[in-house]
Parts: C-alpha cells; structure tokens; sequence
C-alpha cells in the first residue's frame, strides 16, 4: 500500500458507517488540497435543465451510493488509490437562482483547481456543468473529449434563443475554442429529435458521431478504438451522461431515452480508457427524485470508478 491517500475499508467501518464521501476517501477541501492528483468534485447545480429537475441533488446521493465501491478494480486489479493521491474535494460552489453567476462560480472553482495542478473528475448536476470545467482545463490548449451520452448537446439555443442549457454545453465549448470538435466523438446517440441541427452542426465542425445503432452493430471495442485515434496522445475529456445508460438501469435522469447501453457494456468501452491523457472527467445527469432507490446513483458511481482507474494509471505513468 502506498503513502497516497486510502479509501476507508468496509472491512474495519461497515459501509453504512461514518460521513458520506467520494470511494471513502478523506475530504480536502480545494484551499488546503496539496499533492492531491486527482480531485473528486461533487457540481450540485442544475441550472440548465430544461425539462425534468433534480441533478442538484445528484453529488449528494452519489456520495452516499459510492461506500459500495471496493477499492481495487475486478479486472483490470488497478488499485487506483496505490498510483495516485485522490480526495474528495467536496462540492464547488453554485448558484441554483442564477445562470449566468452559476457558471461563473463553478468555472472559478474548476480554474484554481487546475492551477494546483489536481484533475479533476467530476458528479453533476446536469450537462451544463461540463462547460465551466471545460473551460479550465482547455483554457490554455483545446482538448478533445470522449463524450457518452444519449445526445449530443450541441444545440444552439432554447426557448428563444436562450445559450446555456443542457442541451448546449459543448457548442458553446467548440465556439470558445476550449474543445477541439474534430477531436471529439460522441458514442450513444438516439432518441427523438426536434430537428437535425445538432447533428448538423457537430458533422460541420468535424465532431464524429456515433449513433447507438452504429455502436451496436460494430461493437463497444471496435467504436473504442476508433475514439482512441480520433483523440490521439493529447489531453483528453471524459464526458459520462448517465443516460447514456437504457433506462431500465438508471431511470433516475432527466432525459431518459430507451434502447440504450447496458451497464455492463459501458463499463467495457470506459476500460479501454486506458493509456489516454485524460485530464478531467465527469459523471452528470443523475436525478435522485426520479430514483429514490439510489440505483442510477449506484451505476453513477461506478462509472466514475472505471474513469478514476484510467485517470490513476495514467497520472503514474508520466510521474514515472
């Protein structure tokens, strides 16, 4: 076992024991955090949600459904917390009465941060919470970014025009040159729509498109590999919407769509993660009003984990 930071063990305080945290880790809070590599952040602020609320409360129950977590991963056996120093760095902050401020302030969190030098990986709140981080960690260079999701969230505008949804974060990004479109890819899509601008946008910009069909016939290895040449060797967003999942797994999100992944399935195409720079990462979209059961919580969470062990091996890596 290393000197890193360690995850309390179910195994010396039961797991329904003690104060809610991140995998168990310690809570550090951002202005004490030093040599910490990778941040857990909870984003409790669903400002730009457009139809069913709820994501605000998403960190909170994520924290709670996070004790499940073991500490070494089943089959890759990565223990993460042997190759870097984690903590939960608690909740940024955020403003649930104001759009505008709301970005401002989990924008600011996210660029002190990055200036100390943690990756972060981040609980939503809804999908809007990718743009401020975005922000920060593609302030002084583009990344690309491997975004799962039902949609793309590359619309202009709702409701007359209006810039900051949930359904816009990453055109916003590609405009503000903090995502680099033809080094992202987006695996999942399906559903209805209102129109094709989204998707005529995103093939404008040279953003790939992977519609669920698509992921299905060709296989969750295949459409992976081809995520990792499109992103290459450079810095790299993870992007997780859990309803990326088919609702019959994580029914607690604000935008369900039916005919989706299982959990089994996304957690194969999250492990060839491995060996990519990823340099920040989220888990958004998970409504505990819609799940009091905490099971769509639950899979959140473990999502997180499967990114949290790329992130760790990777931070080893180039400390080597």
């Amino acid at each position: 076992m290393s000197d890193f930071n360690q995850p309390v063990s179910g195994l010396v305080t039961p797991r329904f024991g003690g104060i809610a945290t991140f995998m168990r880790m310690p809570h550090v809070p951002l202005d004490q955090a030093k040599d910490i590599d990778i941040g857990l952040v909870g984003i409790p602020w669903d400002g730009g949600t457009t139809n069913r609320p709820g994501p605000r409360h998403g960190p909170r129950q994520m924290r709670d459904q996070s004790s499940m977590v073991r500490r070494m991963h089943q089959t890759m056996h990565i223990v993460p917390y042997d190759l870097a120093n984690v903590a939960d760095l608690g909740d940024c902050p955020v403003n649930p009465a104001n759009v505008d401020d709301g970005l401002k302030r989990v924008e600011g969190y996210f660029k002190k941060l990055v200036g100390k030098g943690i990756r972060p990986l981040s609980a939503g709140g809804d999908h809007l919470c990718s743009l401020p981080v975005l922000r920060a960690v593609g302030g002084k260079r583009p990344v690309g970014m491997i975004h799962f999701d039902a949609h793309t969230d590359l619309y202009d505008g709702y409701f007359g025009g209006f810039k900051y949804t949930h359904g816009t974060p990453f055109r916003r990004a590609i405009e503000e040159g903090v995502l680099d479109p033809r080094r992202t890819i987006q695996i999942g899509l399906r559903g209805s729509m209102y129109d094709l601008d989204d998707f005529a946008y995103g093939q404008k910009m040279g953003v790939r498109l992977v519609r669920i069909e698509e992921a299905m016939e060709k296989g969750g290895k295949a459409i992976m590999a081809e995520a990792r040449r499109i992103v290459g060797d450079g810095p790299v967003y993870v992007s997780f919407d859990i309803d990326m999942l088919d609702p019959v797994y994580a029914p607690g999100t604000g935008t369900p769509e039916v005919g989706g992944f299982t959990t089994f399935q996304a957690q194969q195409m999250l492990r060839e993660l491995r060996g990519l720079n990823i340099v920040g990462a989220d888990v958004v979209e998970v409504s505990p009003p819609f799940d009091p059961s905490g099971l769509t919580a639950y899979a959140g969470v473990v999502m997180m984990f499967e990114i949290l062990c790329s992130m760790a091996e990777d931070v080893a890596k180039r400390r080597r």
